[in-house]
């Protein structure tokens, strides 16, 4: 994961209007894009973006996604058809740093017209709890990885902004000023379905502060510590087994590390999610007596998420943390 300075708020908006202008829209004249049916082709490199795209965009662009449903994104491989196919699209959205072979892609693709959503909103480093453990205090030489071989020691960002309400409001706003861009005769359009969006994500950041307020623990224990983002929002404490890649094994020092914790915290349930291996939650909820659940990173959609949509997922999310949390 490539390391970045969080981005100054004063930077921000130049950030948006740099993703946008950057978009050498073959839309220049007005026209919309370059597809057959006239539509704006968009590329984007996983489900919450082409979500983004497909919510402003609507009847105006056909979106694509890279990775397929049911792929875990961290793992994704990119053919050279899908390469070229990047080449060809009007607008690229991707998130930098999150997928390794989508970043050499873009880059040898040649694309122009290319939105980074990494760029669109603050990233921040977090480790693989709100505590921040890092390496065990005894195991120092056992810190958590990330999913491309970082240690928490090199400060890597996380890139799961998705899960932040707030944070992927910022992201579809620089989507739409992107949009608008390449496509400026259906600028209205796009920046009507950009607010309206917003202000569910809004809506939706309201029903998650208002429904963890009271809770009996403040901890979470999951295996894909992607929840950075919605812990620090809504004051929780997220206790990764394995740091950031869902599929890594944890040391037998993080398990026990896990099970005081557990035990300290009044803890009842450790998350899995549909797109990895529960393995290592019913190891862990096993050795300490714990119920398993989902919680989902929303980083694809599949017949078994609990939802058809962004929303419909995290508002399961919502109901599985106040379970296990203990709302009250």
């Amino acid at each position: 994961m490539n390391v970045r300075r969080l981005i100054p708020a004063a930077a921000l908006a130049g950030a948006v209007a740099l993703g946008a202008t950057t978009l050498t829209a073959c839309a220049g004249t007005g026209a919309a894009g370059s597809s057959a049916d006239g539509k704006l082709d968009v590329m984007a490199s996983f489900y919450p973006l082409q979500f983004l795209a497909e919510r402003i965009g609507k009847d105006h662009v056909k979106v694509a996604t890279l990775t397929k449903p049911g792929v875990e994104p961290h793992d994704l491989e990119i053919t050279p058809k899908q390469t070229g196919l990047l080449g060809e699209a009007d607008v690229v959205l991707y998130l930098k740093s999150l997928q390794p072979a989508v970043d050499k892609a873009v880059a040898q693709s040649g694309v122009k017209n290319v939105v980074d959503a990494a760029t669109l909103t603050p990233l921040e480093v977090h480790g693989t709890s709100g505590h921040d453990h890092g390496a065990d205090a005894d195991h120092p030489e056992e810190g958590h990885g990330d999913e491309h071989g970082h240690s928490h020691g090199e400060a890597a960002e996380d890139p799961h902004v998705w899960l932040d309400p707030v944070k992927y409001a910022e992201v579809a706003k620089g989507v739409g000023a992107a949009l608008e861009k390449a496509d400026p005769g259906h600028a209205a359009d796009y920046r009507k379905n950009t607010e309206e969006l917003v202000a569910r994500l809004t809506a939706l950041n309201t029903e998650f502060e208002d429904g963890l307020k009271n809770t009996a623990t403040r901890t979470f224990i999951t295996t894909h510590a992607a929840f950075g983002y919605l812990a620090e929002r809504y004051g929780l404490d997220q206790e990764g087994i394995s740091g950031v890649d869902p599929e890594s094994e944890p040391s037998p020092a993080r398990m026990k590390d896990l099970q005081a914790v557990a035990k300290k915290e009044n803890v009842s349930t450790v998350f899995f999610e549909t797109l990895a291996s529960d393995k290592t939650a019913k190891s862990l909820a096993s050795d300490t007596g714990l119920k398993t659940d989902v919680l989902d990173p929303l980083e694809g959609i599949t017949d078994k998420s609990q939802g058809a949509d962004y929303f419909e997922v995290m508002r399961s999310n919502l109901k599985n943390l106040q379970k296990a949390l203990g709302t009250k």
